[in-house]
């Protein structure tokens, strides 16, 4: 019976081969911005008379392809608007029986087209003395950078040796570092990643990088004028670890370590096993960011050990992350802690919601990709909440944490080192509950709209009762807020009324007042001279700031604006105020020329969605 494998996010003949393991040999040219080299795919036929293999590509170089040291014949593909440019590799002879294991040898450079990785000029880093380069594969950017089968749906090994003029570092354990043979200025350094992993979670950084210990398996890595910051503000990694454990299985993967990486990253946290890749933005001096840690460190078992089969079942990865992240703030900090980040949790997926609108396909859970649809154009708030809100009704259903996280690690135990669609997920979900619960258990799972939870549009069909200990504090002072439309109203606050919130606190007070009726520019400008809202330097909470600013066209704010968008590219803070500052009032040129004038600045994934944002794409 012959293997059907699908993904539409994929051109690779996956139902006739598959790839084991890759190596990369590369050397990286900051002069000429790009890497060059070979890869090794170590390939098994999946049924008989395979003659060619198909790969994904997108803007690679490519010199040449050998089987066994014998060049072969190739056609590459047009550019697909999305997916990139199918290679064919023509064997010379078909492989007559499934199991045949055969390793190709592809020569190729990147491009100055490829989105996979960025090059920063030294004026681009923190320490402005020296080029960086760092890689973001998710979800299907690994294609152009290697040539491979780009696809969650395949796990293998890889190694990897690069010569470098400046430290490199991967997604992968070190096992190497020796001056190169061929440049004097210039070493080699060997990774090996044992465990098998998608492609996806390839990784690589260059650039003035120092290491510094923070716990018995972790390092954090970043230019030396931030370590020291990097180290303090990171230094509760074991812990989140160790409660990761707990509540799931083993550490599998060696080290945990951390990049801070320069202010272009796109995102908050990539989870890189064994590497994860963190914003600047997180450096708030005051650990209130660090969540984002807690995120990627639940990857390493969600996402990372159990893999989503193809991106429409991407909640698999994230929603399931962000239930297990929210477990460990929940040991951490108390209950009350957890159910507080659903309630911001809530918020952004009800922005999410908004901005695809009710009816959009984009607001699905187990979404469908089937049209050639990039994965980037449905990248939301959406998998990660929809998915943890599913999650955290389930277990309400079932009887509540007794019941479900005894299941949670069960998950890991039956799917780990697998890629699993969303039906595997449901069908264990109900397999487990009965052998270890009961029908009763299995009752109370029937009465769950799961096609509704799963296919359905918009916003999820139950609205979850969170615990508001913590937001009570600052819905009352918001509250307080909207109704102040007067000058006599306003003259009733004190510089005074934050001193107890935390900085998600301030943050959920600010959420609050986006949702009515943007406030007037008397109250807005009364609460920056009373909070000092525009000097606060935590990025979530300026972020929320000047969106409210925004929402109201109160002018002052948008140099400030500007210069928040044109320090750091993480895509959570720019799409969302580029689209605001070109709403606003006298507004929509600067978002514009703002955005021109830095768009080499930003990540190439980022750059393409702003532009598409504000009406340049």
């Amino acid at each position: 019976m012959s293997i059907v494998i699908q993904d539409p996010s994929s051109q690779s003949n996956l139902s006739d081969i598959k790839t084991t393991h890759l190596h990369l040999n590369w050397t990286i040219s900051f002069e000429n911005k790009n890497i060059a080299g070979h890869v090794l795919l170590d390939l098994v036929t999946l049924k008989d008379n395979v003659d060619r293999v198909v790969l994904d590509t997108s803007f690679i170089d490519l010199k040449s392809i050998t089987l066994e040291g014998s060049p072969l014949k190739y056609d590459l593909a047009e550019q697909h608007a999305s997916l990139g440019s199918a290679l064919t590799i023509y064997l010379t002879e078909p492989f007559a029986t499934a199991g045949q294991m055969f390793q190709l040898k592809i020569d190729y450079a990147t491009t100055e087209k490829c989105t996979a990785i960025q090059f920063l000029t030294a004026e681009q880093t923190v320490g402005k003395k020296l080029p960086y380069l760092f890689s973001q594969c998710e979800p299907i950017h690994a294609r152009s950078f290697i040539p491979c089968q780009d696809t969650p749906s395949i796990k293998l090994t890889y190694s990897a040796s690069v010569t470098s003029p400046l430290q490199v570092i991967m997604s992968a354990l070190s096992t190497l570092s020796q001056p190169s043979i061929l440049d004097s200025n210039s070493k080699t350094y060997g990774f090996e990643q044992r465990t098998t992993i998608p492609t996806y979670l390839i990784a690589i950084a260059a650039g003035n990088l120092v290491g510094r210990e923070i716990g018995p398996r972790s390092t954090v890595w970043c230019e030396p004028e931030v370590v020291d910051q990097a180290a303090w503000e990171f230094d509760d990694t074991e812990r989140f670890l160790s409660l990761g454990e707990d509540l799931l299985t083993p550490y599998e993967w060696g080290r945990y370590d951390l990049l801070v990486l320069p202010p272009s990253f796109p995102y908050g946290g990539m989870e890189n096993p064994c590497l994860t890749f963190l914003t600047p933005s997180l450096l708030a001096g005051d650990k209130s960011a660090v969540q984002v840690v807690a995120h990627e460190i639940s990857h390493s078992w969600m996402g990372n050990l159990v893999t989503t089969r193809n991106w429409e079942h991407f909640w698999l990865n994230e929603g399931w992350t962000v239930f297990v992240e929210r477990k460990i703030i929940g040991r951490l900090h108390g209950e009350a802690s957890r159910q507080f980040s659903a309630i911001i949790g809530w918020k952004a997926l009800k922005e999410s919601v908004e901005l695809f609108g009710q009816d959009s396909p984009a607001t699905v859970l187990n979404t469908d990709l089937s049209s050639g649809i990039n994965p980037d154009d449905y990248f939301s708030s959406i998998p990660y909440e929809k998915g943890f809100n599913l999650l955290y009704h389930i277990e309400s259903v079932v009887g509540g944490a007794s019941v479900f996280e005894p299941y949670m690690k069960s998950h890991v135990q039956k799917y780990a080192h697998k890629s699993i669609t969303t039906q595997d997920w449901k069908n264990h979900l109900f397999e487990y509950m009965l052998e270890n619960n009961g029908q009763e258990t299995v009752d109370k799972l029937n009465t769950i709209d799961f096609d509704l939870w799963l296919k359905g549009t918009g916003m999820p069909p139950v609205i979850p009762q969170f615990d508001t200990t913590l937001a009570d504090i600052c819905y009352t002072l918001a509250d307080r807020w909207d109704k102040a439309r007067d000058e006599e109203s306003l003259s009733e606050f004190s510089s005074n009324d934050l001193n107890n919130m935390s900085s998600l606190q301030k943050v959920v007070f600010l959420e609050r007042l986006s949702d009515d009726k943007p406030l007037s520019h008397a109250a807005l400008a009364k609460m920056d001279e009373l909070y000092q809202m525009t000097l606060i330097r935590n990025a979530d909470v300026r972020f929320r700031w000047q969106k409210l600013c925004l929402l109201a066209s109160y002018e002052p704010i948008y140099p400030h604006v500007v210069a928040f968008v044109s320090e750091q590219g993480r895509m959570k803070f720019v799409r969302p105020l580029y689209r605001l500052l070109y709403r606003a009032k006298n507004g929509s040129e600067l978002a514009r020329e703002t955005f021109l004038k830095h768009k080499t600045f930003y990540h190439p994934i980022a750059s393409t969605l702003v532009e598409k944002d504000i009406g340049l794409k």
